[in-house]
């Protein structure tokens, strides 16, 4: 027989006994159920006697629950069975350590890990970017999971909270089950629901929910952030099809700046809605399709922009008569590669607003502006500005004269290789090189034509906006690209020829022969629309105002095939369609992907290469439990064969021991267990 041994522990006067040894001496009796020792009681002074090894596991347990009542935790008799099994266990985790860990304070209450394997995985969670919690039902995955994401929430480490899990259809299809859509997709989402209106209150779960801060949505919803495949995306050297773009390529993030393509992923035949902005900026995307957009109350309160989906603002596109969901613009101009032209810009724009370019005589210019016929002159080499009558000049060659050697004028040069020969009002256009060139040729070209043919319109009481006019359709739709492409906005609309009255010059009636579109433009601060004088002072003067750019109108557009891609940019944004900021990707997110096990293999790559800047993911399943169609592979099952090795992703592994539902679950697991592995 062993020496006994005593180990004595004093318990300070601030504990009353009776919460270190429960009602009726409940917990001291299951302590002496599960050890040798015998324990005696006196005062706040408590022995210990038995086997050296034994008491003093008695004595640290002891000393264990009286840390857990210092943290302001109360004993029950399963946080002490569980701190025996540990202790008796020989795990290196501190019962105190496991139980004082508050993941959420929610109602008076603190949601915390109950086991060795709980404890290890929340502090997973909290580690590393990916953590995938593999184990029995009753082990607590889903809901720490949840809690952590929701304190990561309420103390602003992330913007965004998405919940998710794959909605496997038991033997019928999702379409022929009653109800709306909404019915027949919640009896998937219901546990989630169910565990976020125990941890936050269901008022503010409503607020955030209609701000799109938090999201609950099957997975096969999550996935499809995607656009038809000739939705134009923008790149450094111009438009391309999102189609045709690959993993490497470039394309135009909302600073303006080229961000590398990280994925691109078909998503098959969907449906697609028309979104259009009231400037009239449209593109295609399914209803899935995020957007980030900022409303009038969290401007007015400095928030950031929501993110949202597109089937989200459906039928809520205005508020009091007005616009609900403004769209970013880009920041910055955008910067396409930067290439040489023939003219200088601004003298193009000169002669794109007033300049005649037939060339069937030299060109020529019209103002009753001097500074601009002197800032023409001296933007073009060799070319000297002859007056031929009270406010015509010709483009005349320095080294031409009558008579001996005939010399090509150097304008009509430039006009011939820009393809602008041979043009008149209703048929200008501005070159490709000078739309898609760096900002600081597009904007002189835009300061020339809006020199020469547009101008500032004041009223008061309100901002400067600048109007512009032509006749020429495409160099309608060409200053809008400048426009645009600065970071600004433009309206336009069309002034028939028919029925207008007719100008005057010269005495006489002058009828129209083309109709005419005026275009109102607003520019972001810091880009100055003018160079003449007059115009600039004006402008400055009253200031510019902020472009806007709202949406307007949703719409079906039919079924097509779609894909999505995935950028570097931190934001996740890019430009499509006629420079609308767009995304896919999760930023600034914590996302807690459910029943894995029932994700396909591409459903997981799909998720798991969705994760964007500032974000978390855990997955949870239990691949013991898989509803997917026979033949089909578990995503959760492949996924643990390629991701090794890999920072920042961890792989979690919870048992029965860590089952925290009833009793008996424990032994069912574990029974189910043996016979699978007696079975292999």
């Amino acid at each position: 027989m062993q020496q006994q041994t005593q180990v004595k522990v004093l318990v300070p006067g601030n504990h009353p006994m009776v919460s270190l040894l429960g009602t009726r001496d409940e917990l001291l009796k299951l302590i002496e159920a599960a050890f040798e020792s015998t324990v005696f009681v006196r005062g706040n002074e408590i022995t210990i006697t038995g086997e050296q090894a034994d008491a003093e596991r008695v004595a640290r347990l002891f000393e264990e629950l009286l840390n857990l009542l210092e943290q302001g935790n109360a004993l029950t008799a399963e946080t002490v069975g569980r701190s025996i099994d540990m202790l008796r266990g020989g795990e290196a985790v501190r019962p105190s350590d496991v139980f004082g860990d508050a993941v959420l304070n929610v109602r008076g209450r603190s949601i915390k890990p109950k086991t060795v394997g709980q404890k290890k995985y929340v502090d997973a969670i909290r580690k590393n970017t990916v953590v995938f919690g593999i184990g029995p039902a009753g082990t607590g995955k889903t809901y720490l999971a949840m809690a952590v994401a929701v304190q990561a929430l309420l103390t602003k480490q992330v913007n965004r909270l998405i919940l998710t899990r794959p909605a496997v259809e038991a033997g019928e299809k999702l379409g022929f089950l009653p109800g709306t859509l909404s019915e027949k997709i919640d009896p998937y989402l219901r546990p989630l629901y169910d565990a976020l209106y125990e941890m936050v209150d269901a008022e503010q779960i409503g607020r955030l929910m209609e701000r799109g801060t938090i999201e609950v949505a099957p997975l096969g919803y999550m996935r499809g952030r995607a656009q038809p495949h000739d939705s134009q995306v923008l790149t450094p050297w111009g438009w391309r099809p999102i189609g045709g773009l690959e993993v490497g390529d470039l394309v135009i993030g909302s600073d303006g700046l080229a961000t590398p393509v990280l994925g691109v992923y078909p998503q098959g035949r969907k449906e697609v809605f028309r979104i259009q902005t009231q400037d009239g900026a449209s593109t295609r995307c399914c209803g899935e399709h995020l957007w980030a957009v900022t409303t009038r109350e969290d401007r007015r309160r400095g928030r950031p922009h929501r993110v949202i989906e597109t089937r989200e603002m459906i039928g809520r596109l205005t508020r009091a008569h007005a616009h609900r969901f403004e769209l970013p613009l880009v920041s910055h101009p955008v910067e396409f590669e930067a290439q040489d032209v023939p003219m200088d810009p601004y003298a193009l724009g000169l002669l794109l607003g007033d300049g005649c370019l037939t060339t069937s005589t030299t060109p020529s210019f019209t103002t009753a502006d001097p500074e601009l016929t002197i800032a023409l002159e001296l933007a073009l080499d060799g070319i000297e500005l002859r007056r031929k009558g009270t406010i015509d000049y010709v483009l005349r060659h320095t080294a031409g004269h009558r008579g001996g050697v005939i010399v090509s004028n150097p304008a009509t040069l430039m006009l011939r290789d820009l393809g602008l020969a041979g043009t008149r009002s209703n048929t200008k256009f501005v070159p490709d090189c000078y739309r898609h060139n760096a900002p600081g040729i597009r904007l002189a070209v835009l300061q020339g034509l809006l020199d020469t043919d547009g101008g500032p319109v004041t009223q008061r009481g309100r901002t400067c906006r600048i109007q512009y006019g032509t006749s020429s359709e495409r160099l309608r739709d060409d200053v809008v690209v400048l426009v645009r492409s600065l970071g600004g906005v433009a309206y336009w609309r069309t002034r028939g020829a028919a029925g207008r009255a007719p100008g005057r010059a010269n005495g006489r009636d002058v009828h129209h022969r083309s109709d005419a579109f005026i275009l109102d433009i607003r520019l972001p601060e810091g880009i100055e629309p003018f160079r003449l004088t007059r115009k600039r002072d004006v402008y400055r003067a009253y200031g510019g105002g902020r472009p806007m750019r709202f949406v307007h109108r949703i719409e079906p557009a039919g079924e097509e095939e779609t894909l999505c891609i995935q950028v570097a940019a931190p934001d996740s944004l890019y430009v499509t369609d006629d420079f609308l900021i767009t995304h896919n990707t999760l930023n600034d997110s914590f996302i807690v992907l459910d029943e894995a096990q029932n994700t396909t293999p591409e459903q997981m790559k799909m998720f798991l290469t969705r994760l964007g800047f500032n974000s978390k993911a855990v997955v949870t399943g239990d691949i013991t439990q898989i509803d997917l169609p026979s033949g089909q592979h578990s995503g959760l099952n492949v996924v643990r064969e390629i991701l090794t090795g890999i920072d920042g992703l961890s792989f979690m592994y919870l048992s029965s021991r860590d089952v925290v539902r009833h009793r008996i679950v424990q032994d069912i697991v574990e029974a189910y267990r043996r016979y699978d592995e007696a079975r292999a």
